[in-house]
């Protein structure tokens, strides 16, 4: 894990682009912990670092780690190109489409896009 970047509000926790798959709950919650324990408010992932199973929407873990974030009030960030598995599922297209829209849960090509989708965020929200 890499420590929040304090040029960037709110803080942002990155995951390492090597590592084990995240699979679940279970490491959902242990990112959940990390940044909370770090006083960050997203946690980033490298695409590649989630396991196929989360881009296969009727798995249920796509939803599992999300509510979790969700729950926790942190901001997931898938970063990195996730193309093939938007391509071979409509249903999966169709929710990262939605979840770009929304505020909780976002798919964004690296770190740069994420940093300014957090910075016009932070413009249209104020002090």
């Amino acid at each position: 894990m890499r420590a929040p970047d304090e040029r960037v509000e709110p803080k942002v926790l990155a995951c390492e682009p090597d590592g084990e798959q995240l699979r679940g709950a279970d490491d959902a919650l242990d990112l959940i912990a990390e940044a909370r324990g770090q006083g960050a408010a997203w946690v980033a992932v490298p695409a590649r670092r989630l396991h196929d199973d989360f881009y296969r929407l009727p798995t249920g873990v796509a939803g599992e780690m999300v509510q979790k974030f969700t729950n926790y009030r942190l901001g997931l960030a898938v970063v990195g190109d996730v193309s093939r598995h938007t391509a071979a599922s409509s249903a999966f297209r169709a929710w990262v489409y939605e979840a770009n829209r929304g505020g909780h849960v976002w798919f964004v090509e690296d770190a740069d896009e994420l940093a300014e989708r957090l910075r016009r965020r932070s413009d249209h929200q104020g002090p």
